[in-house]
């Protein structure tokens, strides 16, 4: 083995998890001094395959991504949770129709409930509601007459929110959500509504970024933003909402790229197009339950950031937020926001921040943060780069499935 490529590939995979070198070595029962002569091959003898394995754990890695250069290769899918389950067993389903179908009017007051269950972050009773509200929704649209475009509609934001919901539960869901994502956008060109193509459009385009097709979906976002323009800017804020999304998700499948300054460039050069959107909107607004608007946008250059991986410049995005118009976004939002947070303390070493930013979040929104996996592997790895975590930070750990 090439002792000095293996650590090199520590190092990278160290930095990227937040870990410094004292961190690392404690979690692997070792010194400083011995992460550093590994990390610079200087080691007499090639490390143990114990060793390497060991260090793949606690770098949350597979074991090749120490021995090759190759990209990343996913963890193994794992079950999805029950409530997205649910929404999973209906896709294939199709509505018995022993009652009369439910009026379009009494369908949009329970997507209300669920859009605001959603935005509430909670994931359970919208993985129990859901599912028959796809199924009344689908077979209003089937059975429609002079009404056919707005049931269209109607269905296609019911698969919205279905494949925002799965998107929620990452890989192991992303299959799912994007079949539901595509369904939502065939109902939406069936609907001749702009406003219905354009919020579909950027589901596609977010199970694109789920799929590793960041390249795709970049295009596709900005291919309906520009083919949409018009005739979304005609419909006011709702219109203006709608294009502003499909910027931002744009700038988020941009910062999954490999980072340069040419890739942060591009993405911050969709969220600076959302920005401009947002000033001729004036204000934040959930329209169509986006909550988009200037302090949305800036929530996403924060996340972009922190994507890819610059948690200094992140912070620094941060410190243009004024405290209440946060407090004015959704619980939702104001989770994310908490997360990202957390995701940039830890890569500027800020561990006790990103620990307290952690925290919040669970105590605001507790199926965001425990019911997430991607969520729980950053709890995950503040507690592995905090020497003693707090009793709050064990107690968070603990109700994670984590040990600390």
């Amino acid at each position: 083995m090439e002792t000095a490529h293996i650590g090199r590939r520590i190092a990278y995979w160290r930095d990227r998890r937040g870990f410094t070198q004292s961190d690392f070595g404690r979690l692997m029962g070792q010194t400083k001094r011995w992460v550093q002569d590994i990390e610079g091959g200087q080691r007499q003898q090639d490390p143990r395959l114990s060793v390497l394995l060991r260090a793949a754990e606690v770098l949350r890695v597979p074991l090749e991504q120490l021995l090759t250069d190759g990209q990343p290769t996913p963890p193994p899918a794992s079950e999805p949770p029950p409530e997205a389950l649910a929404v999973i067993d209906v896709l294939y389903e199709t509505a018995v129709p022993t009652d009369p179908p439910v009026r379009l009017d009494t369908l949009r007051r329970q997507l209300e409930y669920c859009c605001d269950a959603f935005q509430a972050c909670h994931y359970g009773a919208l993985g129990r509601d859901l599912p028959q509200l796809m199924l009344q929704a689908q077979r209003a649209s089937d059975d429609a007459g002079p009404d056919a475009g707005e049931a269209h509609a109607l269905l296609s934001r019911v698969l919205q929110l279905s494949a925002s919901f799965l998107h929620k539960y990452g890989a192991v869901t992303a299959v799912q959500a994007a079949v539901v994502a595509d369904r939502s956008l065939a109902a939406a060109e069936r609907s001749g509504d702009a406003v219905a193509i354009g919020a579909a459009s950027r589901r596609v385009a977010k199970s694109l970024t789920y799929q590793d097709r960041p390249h795709q979906a970049v295009a596709f976002a900005i291919d309906a933003a520009q083919r949409l323009h018009d005739a979304l800017v005609a419909r006011g804020p709702l219109g203006l909402s709608t294009l502003g999304m499909l910027y931002l998700n744009a700038a988020i499948a941009a910062s999954a790229e490999e980072r340069s300054t040419a890739a942060v460039r591009r993405a911050t050069g969709h969220v600076d197009r959302a920005d401009e959107v947002a000033d001729r909107q004036g204000a934040d607004l959930n329209e169509d339950f986006t909550m988009f608007g200037p302090t949305n946008v800036r929530l996403h250059r924060i996340d972009v950031l922190t994507r890819f991986e610059d948690g200094w410049s992140a912070l620094e995005a941060a410190e243009t937020l004024t405290p209440g118009a946060v407090a004015d976004m959704t619980r939702e939002r104001r989770a994310q926001h908490l997360i990202t947070m957390a995701r940039a303390q830890l890569l500027a070493r800020k561990k006790e921040k990103a620990a307290e930013s952690l925290i919040e979040a669970a105590k605001l929104a507790p199926e965001e943060v425990k019911g997430r996996q991607s969520s729980v592997d950053l709890v995950k790895d503040v507690v592995g780069a905090t020497p003693i975590p707090s009793a709050a930070l064990r107690s968070l750990a603990t109700a994670c499935g984590l040990t600390a």
